[in-house]
């Protein structure tokens, strides 16, 4: 465990970029927020740092089209990805983001922990479990957010939630499963834990890969939606 005690409301906005080779080196420990265009993740970033405009909002989902990085600490980040599935911009706009979530995804060495932001009244979609099957396959630590829950009643939202355990269960996988409400702070708590304890973990050393290893074409494992 590293002696680093991580505080969200720390973040500040570092930098944009088109796609991996722009971002900042690939060390330390990034935890990632990804999810479709409209299930409210600039406000749950909001929401998580107790910072009103540190992601911006628009009432058009699918605005987030770059890869925006937040430093919470020194050598430690958290990433805006780019929405999916749902935005409604030109094709090839949507080709060219989606590209850079799915190079972010297979090549980002530094990635430890994966936030999944799914509207708790439409969660699952094909786009979801796609990605979610890639992160269990890849051993990677997901906490999936139920986001709006305000919108259900506590009995209903309990049903939802225990609903999307059973249904990743079989996966035997680290996914964590929780209601999120970015308007009455509801799961804030439990989900600044977890973030802040991947944050906090050893950082380890990792081999910088050649600019043509960045070039090349993955066999893997995203699914093409997320690479087209």
């Amino acid at each position: 465990m590293s002696s680093t005690k991580i505080h969200l409301s720390k973040a500040t906005f570092t930098i944009s970029a088109p796609d991996i080779r722009r971002l900042p080196a690939d060390s330390g420990i990034e935890v990632a927020f990804a999810g479709r265009s409209n299930a409210g993740k600039s406000s749950a970033l909001n929401t998580l740092t107790n910072q009103r405009g540190l992601a911006r909002i628009s009432k058009t989902p699918g605005r987030t089209q770059l890869i925006n990085v937040f430093e919470v600490a020194e050598n430690r980040r958290l990433i805006d990805l780019p929405g999916y599935g749902f935005a409604k911009v030109p094709l090839e706009m949507k080709k060219k983001w989606q590209k850079a979530l799915g190079e972010y995804l297979e090549k980002r060495q530094c990635l430890k922990g994966l936030v999944i932001l799914m509207d708790i009244r439409h969660p699952l979609k094909d786009l979801d479990m796609d990605l979610i099957h890639w992160a269990a396959d890849s051993e990677l630590a997901v906490l999936v957010l139920l986001t709006k829950c305000d919108k259900l009643s506590q009995g209903k939202r309990s049903a939802e939630v225990l609903s999307v355990k059973k249904a990743l269960a079989p996966l035997n996988a680290d996914i964590r499963v929780q209601a999120f409400s970015s308007l009455k702070y509801t799961g804030k708590e439990e989900a600044d834990v977890v973030i802040c304890d991947w944050l906090e973990q050893e950082a380890q050393e990792y081999d910088l890969p050649e600019a043509s290893d960045l070039d090349d074409e993955d066999e893997n494992i995203l699914p093409e939606d997320f690479q087209n």
